[in-house]
């Protein structure tokens, strides 16, 4: 099968000849037809000390189970989070983090949506938004920001605000429901609002903080680190919030599987809109990293192996 590999820090991307993975104790062995392409793999790429399997969101066909796998059997559809080599042909998944893939929904529709939707809605839900707040989403037009917008106006928000890097990103947001677009480097963000859900840290922290209403919440989600000042938060009485997906993944599986079953159900009646910025071949990996990279995307990025 071939797989896509790097041999040092910051890459350049390959694409190898290696052996079918065989399925371990209670993994599934997928046929992938869609992979997810997400910013802390493409930041491990550019990072890490040490070169690393490139995993993340994968969707497609079992071919074979291990032993000990009750849920699923081979002709299934299923989607999930591989941690393993998931550039690939074939990729292992562990029976825990697939979740099958309804009629009507295509291998694309389903690693735009999960993934990206169970952290959009689990930062939602951490935030603890009531009917009618205002809601602001910093990288609103990413693969998880967009679902981000979508979900908090469907969720009852009385004001969507998208935060963006670019202004040509602008009519992308509020087409997906927002009721106003900013840009990071504005002097001002508008009116104060309830909840921001940021997945971008670092030197954004501040302004975010900013733009939250006394008695705000802040819910951070980014791996781009940052630092607060606690007299930010005392003045206006804001508070932070740290979300990570696989703290609920491993710690709250109903939880999880409940969020999952949601978001198929606002994806069948039309509410959620996963939207895909490009699909691209398996052997074009490093320019499918180059939009991420360069934060030129509008929704999902995907592989198709």
């Amino acid at each position: 099968m071939r797989r896509v590999r790097y041999e040092s820090t910051g890459g350049p991307l390959f694409l190898e000849e290696a052996p079918v993975p065989e399925p371990g104790a209670g993994e599934l062995l997928v046929r992938c037809e869609a992979v997810g392409v997400t910013l802390p793999v493409v930041r491990k790429v550019t990072e890490a000390a040490e070169p690393i399997p490139l995993g993340g969101e994968i969707a497609g066909v079992v071919v074979a189970v291990g032993e000990g796998v009750t849920r699923f059997r081979a002709g299934d559809r299923v989607t999930g989070l591989c941690f393993g080599h998931g550039y690939a042909d074939f990729a292992p998944l562990h029976e825990a983090m697939a979740s099958p893939v309804p009629d009507g929904a295509t291998p694309v529709d389903a690693v735009a949506l999960v993934r990206a939707g169970l952290v959009a809605l689990g930062a939602l839900e951490a935030a603890r938004p009531v009917a009618g707040e205002a809601v602001l989403v910093t990288a609103a037009a990413s693969g998880v920001g967009h679902l981000a917008v979508q979900l908090a106006r469907a969720r009852g928000a009385g004001r969507v605000v998208g935060a963006v890097s670019d202004p040509a990103k602008a009519d992308f947001v509020r087409s997906l429901g927002a009721d106003d677009c900013i840009r990071y480097g504005d002097d001002s963000w508008g009116e104060p609002v309830d909840c921001v859900l940021d997945a971008v840290g670092g030197d954004l922290l501040t302004p975010a903080l900013a733009a939250l209403a006394p008695h705000g919440r802040l819910v951070a989600y980014s791996s781009g680190g940052g630092t607060i000042q606690a007299y930010d938060l005392l003045v206006g009485a804001k508070s932070v919030i740290g979300f990570q997906m696989a703290l609920i993944a491993r710690g709250r599986p109903e939880l999880y599987e409940q969020w999952r079953q949601e978001l198929w159900r606002l994806f069948t009646d039309g509410t959620l809109k996963p939207a895909v910025h490009g699909e691209f071949a398996l052997e074009d990996a490093a320019k499918a990293h180059e939009v991420i990279e360069t934060r030129a995307n509008l929704g999902k990025v995907v592989l198709r192996p």
